[in-house]
């Protein structure tokens, strides 16, 4: 049994297991990240992981979409005990647990949450996998890319510069349509980091999927989801609502595309409710289904 944790519900479908030894190499571990307190504007999201995994109920294990049923193996092993009120600490608490199933080989999923909860599992990762070799795909509405906000650089605004700050082969942005003029300028400069803006996804997308294909199908990749990336009308329980934004079907595309990469580790956040069946929770926990079903 993993330290720190514990179980107020499971995703559905997950194996059973308290014992990492007995779970198979290589299968999925979902973390719940219940921490909200860096959140700017809307809170709520330290309730995300409930949330999300109480709606994960309201699916079969057949998806008549995609003519796939739901075969991959994972575990739920609950929510880390954060530290509200203190994001480095609760990153290091998220990143000794996310060690933990690394070393079993077990590939991370964690659910927040803020956005700033990403940066752990990455930093988890980078040490059965180089850094420099690691691509980071981020759906989000904002860059997150700014080097401090509030006077805080553990923030849910600055995870892909501590991201970047750890120097990944790459950071592609996929979603983009809220940035501050520093951030700009820094991704103007900056030759790892892409951006593909919301309206990209509807008038560029095989531009999207071919930046998504010159990645090597060996090489890692984490992929990053914050809930805000989606339009309000299907996400509008999020930390940071911004109009215009892409719909389901664009990250059922993403994922479809992704289903032949390497994927190392995923985190979906900023789920920001405490209503359960909350459309916003529904959407995110659908999100996880399908990740697992082109798993």
């Amino acid at each position: 049994m993993l330290f720190n944790t514990y179980k107020p519900w499971k995703f559905a479908f997950s194996q059973e297991t308290e014992n990492l030894k007995e779970a198979k190499e290589y299968s999925w571990g979902i973390i719940g990240v219940p921490f909200d307190s860096t959140s700017s504007y809307g809170p709520g999201s330290r309730f995300g992981p409930t949330t999300v995994r109480e709606a994960s109920y309201s699916f079969e294990k057949y998806n008549i979409t995609f003519k796939s049923n739901l075969d991959a193996i994972f575990y739920d092993f609950g929510n880390i005990n954060v530290i509200y009120g203190n994001c480095k600490e609760t990153i290091k608490i998220l990143e000794d647990t996310i060690s933990d199933l690394v070393e079993h080989n077990i590939k991370p999923i964690t659910i927040g949450g803020e956005h700033s909860v990403s940066l752990a599992p990455i930093k988890a990762l980078s040490k059965k996998y180089d850094i420099e070799d690691i691509t980071i795909i981020h759906l989000d509405a904002h860059m997150d890319i700014i080097d401090e906000y509030q006077g805080e650089k553990c923030s849910h605004a600055t995870i892909m510069k501590r991201v970047h700050d750890l120097n990944p082969k790459e950071i592609i942005e996929i979603g983009i349509r809220s940035a501050s003029l520093e951030e700009k300028e820094f991704v103007d400069r900056t030759e790892n980091v892409t951006i593909f803006t919301a309206n990209d996804t509807k008038e560029k997308f095989e531009n999207i999927k071919d930046k998504i294909n010159q990645i090597n199908e060996d090489e890692p990749v984490y992929l990053s989801i914050d809930m805000d990336v989606l339009d309000p009308l299907y996400a509008p329980e999020v930390g940071n609502p911004i109009p215009n934004g892409i719909s389901p079907e664009i990250i059922e595309n993403i994922l479809k595309i992704l289903a032949n990469n390497n994927i190392i580790g995923f985190d979906l956040v900023e789920v920001a409710t405490s209503k359960l069946g909350d459309p916003t929770a529904v959407t995110g926990s659908k999100i996880i289904y399908d990740f697992f079903i082109f798993e």
